[in-house]
């Protein structure tokens, strides 16, 4: 029977590549004190080292892109909403609109 997969928390990951980012110990010894596989203590650093500029950005920034992002989905829903409506004008009868719709 398989050992049941292990989840480490994010706190967890960070120290651990913290500790590999300050190049003290081998990945080796690391893996060994972590109780982890050295390529997970490679990834943990990979990652802390590819995100670490995020930390710093400013709230401005992030919401520029919360903003972008919700932005281009509005823009696709008004889209399939005028595509719809352009059907059902185009075909008053469909069954698409429903018992509520009311043709002009």
């Amino acid at each position: 029977m398989k050992a049941k997969r292990k989840r480490h928390d994010l706190q967890f990951k960070a120290r651990v590549a913290l500790e590999a980012l300050k190049r003290i110990k081998t990945v080796q010894q690391i893996a060994k004190d972590f109780d982890l596989h050295p390529v997970q203590v490679t990834e943990c650093k990979k990652r802390l080292s590819s995100q670490a500029g995020s930390v710093f950005e400013s709230g401005k920034e992030r919401e520029v892109e919360d903003f972008s992002a919700e932005r281009s989905d509005l823009h696709s829903k008004i889209g399939e909403l005028t595509v719809k409506l352009d059907f059902v004008v185009k075909n008053p009868s469909s069954t698409e609109c429903g018992a509520g719709c009311r043709t002009h």
